[in-house]
């Protein structure tokens, strides 16, 4: 198991309480129970089989002695210290009847009756005896004097049975409440750590993945506490404590079933080195299908316009396949190495001491009830060993789960700051920023530029030239390999994330909304953001009459990703939400390109305002949209070719000009087939 059950058995002792105390309940449970062949070996051998004592003649009555012919006799182990008794007697079964013999046995052998003869063979001896017949009546006066002791002991067994079933469930509960106590603990450790994760990190990541790792492979977890421990513990301790009761029992019969701890060790070992590598497999596979099906449902329209429908399934049949064919294997390993070997074991055992018993190896050193006892023992023994193999499949689906949870806990995170910033006056500098996603594949080149509180910069070039990767280092999604952003002063990377995210506020082309309200959206459920707050930012943004006009106004229901409002709904609700929290730094990634133009006019109108006392960073790629920004930046891979505001740049007649030439050259087309211009 290695570092990984280490770091589970860590989590596990975060509730070592509760779990000792359920092996305290286990023990107790395996105690009690284990204590019924026990009772069951004295009720054959001394009560049922008994019979065949010596029986001496007594002269009188007590509650042991047994009225035969007018005479009375006791059982030579029922007799009182210093009792007087006169002649021994015995009951011999021979079949299944029983004779009584008025004298004693020189030797017991073989038993043949014919008639009233009784012939005992033994090692080449010869006896004969006269015998007499004893009917239905006369043998239960002899079993008679044992019926309240038979009884006291069912009572026993049967009572040790509940007390062991009370412990049973006492301890499972416990078992399966730290289980689930433990898996709480970690789905939340999990939860909490994707948050501090880079953005970085979801680049390589599909979301269905990580969503299997999150749910998957933490229930995959939870049975390893709740089924894969408790039957480890369960099955050790009950074997070890079989072991000892065998070695109570019959130091011998200890002696013949010990070789099945080295037999279950070699079980495991093989099991665990084929069930290893298909269960990676698995695991893989179920990541890969989470993956493939969330990615599906959220490109749906795409799928369906483009009718990929055939091609997509195709994909997802293959992965399916694989699944299934592993699937297999591991029923197939499941089959082999379960029940039918244990069972097979099982046999050869019995097979073995029956042999034994009944060759007289073991014939004149034990009994009946102890013969019993162990079979009893060893078909309790085997339901232990079949428990644990049963889960091997658990525990490796476990541990192969409990790698990639670890693995994702154990990717570097960045620790969440708890606290307030001061708000900043939000003067921003870039000194010789360059940066690559890819090592060695810069994206930017050197840029440098200097944004003061209150101005508005606007970034524009073709699509990859690098605008939204500014923004994304402004804001540490990504940290800068070469160079340094300063706001007010200080280096950001010397700033913690989260209290450098608090004056800043963004929107993004394609808003992301959360299940919940309207209201819910603006305020991101924080109570600093009062009803008072969130209905300024709408009005800010010239929104606030469209949703109070709504059936549920500000409290109107919004889906998953709000897909029942329309895409400017949508992109005003970001702009609010934004606005909101009062950033010193807002930012607008291609915020108005998915609006149509009347919504884009409010919005614009809002904007005027709204910039004022706040540095204001614009993508767009319509460029009437940025007229009246203080600075604008034009990039072309990577590199700031041009800077200026609207007019110095258009005097340049450069890469500024060519572009805005060119979109007001296709607005113009457009304005003349009946279209509205969107400038």
């Amino acid at each position: 198991m290695g570092k990984t059950g280490k770091r589970l058995f860590q989590y596990a002792a975060l509730y070592k309480k509760t779990i000792i105390f359920a092996l305290v309940l286990l023990t107790a449970s395996i105690c009690t129970e284990l204590a019924g062949p026990f009772i069951a070996k004295q009720i054959i051998d001394k009560s049922i089989l008994g019979i065949e004592e010596p029986w001496y003649e007594v002269q009188e009555k007590s509650s042991y002695s047994v009225s035969y012919q007018g005479k009375l006799f006791i059982r030579a182990d029922r007799l009182d210290e210093g009792q007087t008794h006169g002649r021994e007697v015995r009951v011999l079964q021979v079949g299944r009847d029983y004779y009584f013999l008025d004298e004693a046995l020189a030797f017991d052998g073989n038993r043949e009756v014919s008639g009233n003869q009784l012939v005992i063979t033994s090692d080449g001896q010869r006896a004969e005896y006269t015998v007499e017949k004893l009917s239905r009546g006369e043998l239960f006066a002899f079993y008679k004097p044992e019926v309240s002791s038979i009884v006291m002991l069912a009572a026993i067994y049967f009572g040790l049975l509940i007390i062991s079933a009370l412990f049973a469930y006492g301890q499972r509960y416990m078992l399966q409440l730290s289980a689930n106590s433990v898996i709480r603990k970690m789905r939340n450790d999990v939860f909490s750590h994707i948050h501090t994760l880079p953005v970085r990190y979801f680049d390589n990541l599909p979301a269905g993945k990580v969503v299997s790792r999150v749910t998957n492979d933490t229930e995959a977890i939870r049975e390893f506490y709740v089924a894969v421990l408790a039957n480890f513990f369960s099955g050790i301790l009950y074997i070890a404590a079989i072991f000892g009761a065998l070695y109570l029992l019959d130091p011998v019969l200890a002696l013949i079933a010990l070789p099945l701890v080295p037999l279950l060790y070699i079980w495991i070992v093989i099991y665990r080195k084929y069930a290893s590598k298909y269960n990676k497999i698995i695991r893989a596979r179920v990541s890969d299908i989470n993956g493939m099906i969330n990615e599906s449902i959220q490109g749906m329209p795409i799928i369906q316009a483009f009718r990929r429908q055939k091609e997509t399934m195709s994909e997802f049949e293959e992965i399916n396949e694989e699944h299934f064919k592993y699937q297999n294997k591991m029923q197939s390993l499941n089959a082999y190495t379960t029940h039918n070997l244990a069972n097979v074991l099982r046999s050869a055992i019995f097979i073995l001491v029956i042999w034994l018993f009944f060759g007289d190896t073991l014939g004149d050193l034990i009994t009946v009830g102890v013969l019993y006892a162990f079979v009893d023992y060893i078909n309790r023994m085997f339901q232990p060993i079949v428990g644990i193999v049963n889960q091997l499949s658990n525990l490796e689906t476990a541990l192969v789960s409990a790698d990639r949870v670890f693995e994702l806990m154990d990717e570097p995170g960045t620790d969440v700051v708890n606290g307030q910033m001061s708000r900043y006056n939000g003067n921003v500098k870039f000194e010789h920023v360059s940066f690559a996603y890819k090592e060695g594949e810069y994206v930017l080149n050197d840029i440098n530029f200097e944004a003061k509180h209150g101005e508005t910069v606007a970034l524009v070039g073709h699509t990859g030239s690098g605008k939204s990767s500014i923004l994304n280092l402004l804001f540490r999604f990504y940290d800068v390999e070469e160079g340094k952003i300063i706001v007010d002063g200080k280096d950001v990377r010397d700033v913690p994330v989260q209290l450098l995210r608090q004056h800043m506020g963004i929107v993004l082309q394609d808003p992301f909304l959360f299940t919940g309200s309207i209201a819910s959206n603006i305020s991101l459920n924080d109570p600093s953001i009062t009803r008072d707050k969130i209905e300024k930012a709408l009005k800010d943004v010239g929104a606030y009459e469209m949703f109070s006009n709504l059936p549920g106004g500000l409290d109107e229901p919004v889906v998953e990703k709000g897909s029942t409002l329309s895409a400017g709904q949508r992109q005003l609700i970001s702009f609010a939400r934004a606005l909101a929290f009062n950033p010193s730094i807002l930012i607008l990634d291609e915020a108005t390109a998915s609006i149509d133009t009347e919504t884009e006019s409010i919005i614009q109108d809002a904007l005027d305002v709204l910039k004022q006392g706040r540095t204001t960073f614009v993508i767009a790629h319509r460029l009437s949209t940025i007229r009246s920004a203080d600075q604008i930046l034009v990039l072309d891979h990577g590199v700031i070719v041009e800077r200026g505001n609207h007019e110095e740049l258009m005097k340049l007649q450069g890469k500024y000009y060519q572009m805005y030439q060119l979109q007001k050259g296709e607005s113009l087309e457009m304005s003349s087939a009946g279209a509205l211009p969107v400038f």
